[in-house]
């Protein structure tokens, strides 16, 4: 049997059962729990997320609908107050979970896949219950991005998640200029429409070159891996893609900074009207150059001699 109530307020349910919300009125404060959920497989959902399901006051959900569906599959009685937690009301209820928990109520946090917090609402909640001195913990639990990166092939030891990328194609576009020259392994979450798109804005800004691996469907039926250079992925995506995409991109080979053509970059920039500590600010995050030893060497070309 399965048995879920959804309610858009926050309040925890009164009727919680034996030993539930018993510290309410006491002094005594509750808890936050932020847990991971299934990226595809149920069969990845852990004893502990089904026993918090089950024993949880308050359950605040990115989609209250999947979380009924995640309940009925994992045959767990939800009987906490469910309500909702995304990123258009996540500040306001971030305040309101942690008010719970400082009255005594055991809050669970999850999102429709993977771990709160991670490209996820999850990250203010937290923040709110440090400064509120409410305890937080986590459940770990199944993650697109460790998935994936553990899948690509690529060195897994630095790597840098950048989440989505814009969507207006110029934005994109600077967005990847700026991570041309990072040399860690970088992990993108992309729409199955904007795949195609996204690789060959990566071709351009990385160069074709460049190592990568297309994750498609992870932990589900049709999961697929597709490794490549980016100029492969690009014409193979350009076809068309379904389902949940990770992207992983190698990082830039390093580079030994000249220094000359550095300072001539950033008297450029100057010439062209920019500042000059911003100019020695953006030349020494693309090269790797020292941002102080470029701007002293710059202020004394521009000295008259």
């Amino acid at each position: 049997m399965v048995s879920v109530r959804d309610d858009g307020d926050a309040r925890p349910a009164a009727d919680g059962g034996p030993g539930r919300m018993g510290a309410r009125g006491k002094g005594a404060t509750g808890s936050i729990t932020l847990a991971g959920t299934p990226i595809g497989n149920v069969a990845d959902a852990s004893p502990r997320l089904s026993r918090l399901l089950e024993s949880a006051d308050l359950i605040a959900a990115e989609d209250t609908r999947r979380l009924r569906d995640l309940a009925g599959r994992l045959q767990v009685e939800v009987t906490a107050k469910v309500v909702s937690y995304h990123e258009h009301n996540e500040t306001a209820r971030a305040a309101e979970l942690v008010a719970e928990a400082a009255a005594g109520a055991t809050v669970l946090v999850v999102s429709d896949a993977g771990m709160p917090g991670v490209s996820d609402p999850g990250y203010r909640v937290v923040r709110a219950a440090a400064q509120a001195g409410v305890p937080v913990t986590a459940v770990p639990g199944p993650s697109a991005v460790l998935t994936a990166l553990a899948l690509s092939g690529l060195p897994s030891d630095r790597f840098a998640f950048e989440g989505f990328l814009p969507r207006k194609p110029g934005e994109r576009d600077r967005a990847l200029a700026a991570l041309a020259t990072q040399e860690r392994t970088m992990v993108f979450f992309e729409s199955p429409r904007r795949a195609g798109p996204t690789l060959e804005a990566m071709t351009r800004a990385f160069g074709a070159d460049r190592a990568a691996a297309v994750c498609r469907e992870l932990t589900k039926t049709h999961e697929q891996v597709r490794r490549g250079t980016l100029a492969e992925l690009a014409a193979w995506a350009g076809q068309g893609l379904l389902g949940e995409v990770t992207v992983v991109v190698a990082g830039a080979e390093p580079t030994i900074p000249d220094a000359a053509d550095a300072l001539d970059a950033v008297l450029a920039r100057v010439q062209g009207g920019q500042r000059l500590k911003d100019a020695a600010t953006e030349v020494a995050a693309l090269t790797g150059a020292s941002k102080r030893e470029l701007y002293e060497a710059a202020l004394q070309a521009r000295r008259p001699h």
